[in-house]
């Protein structure tokens, strides 16, 4: 599709759902859309790190935490309004990228992933040990009583995340079509030859960092608004590392396309078994799914879907 067609088709998605606002009553189906949504953006950020250069991220929980609690503190501090707060977020956490992957990206493998799961739980422990977002006792955030447009806060929300996950999906293909995605293949395909060929390799991948680290606490900074009530356990929650990881891998990695694909169908899941069974199965349900495309499709869905096409042409 062109351009115009996609920026079309996402205007439309937003309008479908504040049109959807006007009819549907029950709250439930927003919570949960949001969750699916904001999944979206997690795994599409970890993907542009992850997926296109060949970086395995552990510490998507970090960067999202660091967009919540940056929201917190400027509710706290001077009742910051909700545009800022994303922007504050996701700046925050882009410069967090940015940081530790100047620091830890001359890391590879497994080395770079120990790294990044050490920063979530350097980071939740700085978190527990500050009193101003109220340390381990968590910190309670007011919505505002009205915002325009809108019956309830909640369905300002669902609209707030289609818009941030259209954002996210926008920006990964984005990357994907320009020279900074070939550059990032490159770099996933063998490091050394893209070096050798003149690949700005560790330029790109501070770009991929941040990029990457943004989107994750931009996908952040809605959530003492989502939760009114945030504490370390539930913003540094291993649920989003794992799925971060998780989704792009069943949906694919190679193209913006897969970390949808998998973000919607184990986020439903993942809300299917919460009211019908327990969220205590959800990582076992992760777990279970990853293991099963591991082995029978590495590939992921898109994957399988190409193969499908290119055997159905031949």
């Amino acid at each position: 599709m062109s351009g115009r067609v996609l920026l079309a088709v996402a205007v439309a998605l937003v309008l479908a759902a504040v049109a959807l606002t006007r009819v549907l009553e029950n709250q439930y189906y927003y919570f949960a859309t949001y969750v699916i949504l904001q999944y979206v953006v997690l795994a599409t950020a970890w993907n542009i790190l992850g997926g296109y250069t060949g970086y395995v991220n552990f510490g998507s929980a970090a960067f999202f935490a660091t967009g919540a609690y940056t929201a917190a503190v400027l509710i706290k501090a001077v009742a910051a309004p909700f545009p800022v707060l994303l922007v504050a977020g996701g700046l925050v956490a882009g410069l967090l990228g940015l940081g530790i992957g100047y620091l830890t990206l001359r890391l590879r493998g497994v080395f770079f992933a120990i790294a990044t799961l050490a920063l979530a739980v350097v980071l939740q422990t700085l978190v527990v040990n500050w009193g101003y977002v109220g340390g381990s006792r968590g910190i309670y955030t007011l919505r505002p009583a009205r915002v325009p447009f809108f019956d309830n806060y909640v369905e300002f929300l669902f609209v707030v995340m289609v818009v941030l996950a259209l954002g996210a999906l926008a920006t990964a293909r984005w990357i994907e079509r320009s020279w900074i995605g070939r550059g990032l293949v490159a770099i996933r395909d063998n490091e050394e030859a893209a070096e050798c060929m003149g690949v700005p390799t560790l330029r790109l991948k501070l770009v991929a960092t941040t990029v990457s680290g943004a989107l994750m606490g931009v996908a952040g900074a809605p959530f003492p608004y989502y939760l009114t009530y945030m504490e370390p356990t539930s913003a540094f929650n291993l649920d989003y590392a794992i799925n971060s990881l998780a989704m792009p891998m069943i949906g694919g990695t190679t193209t913006w396309v897969g970390p949808l694909v998998g973000a919607v169908l184990l986020g439903a899941a993942q809300q299917v078994a919460t009211v019908t069974i327990s969220s205590a199965l959800n990582l076992l349900i992760v777990g279970l799914v990853v293991v099963a495309f591991v082995i029978l499709a590495p590939e992921g869905i898109v994957g399988l879907f190409r193969r499908w096409r290119a055997r159905a042409r031949a």
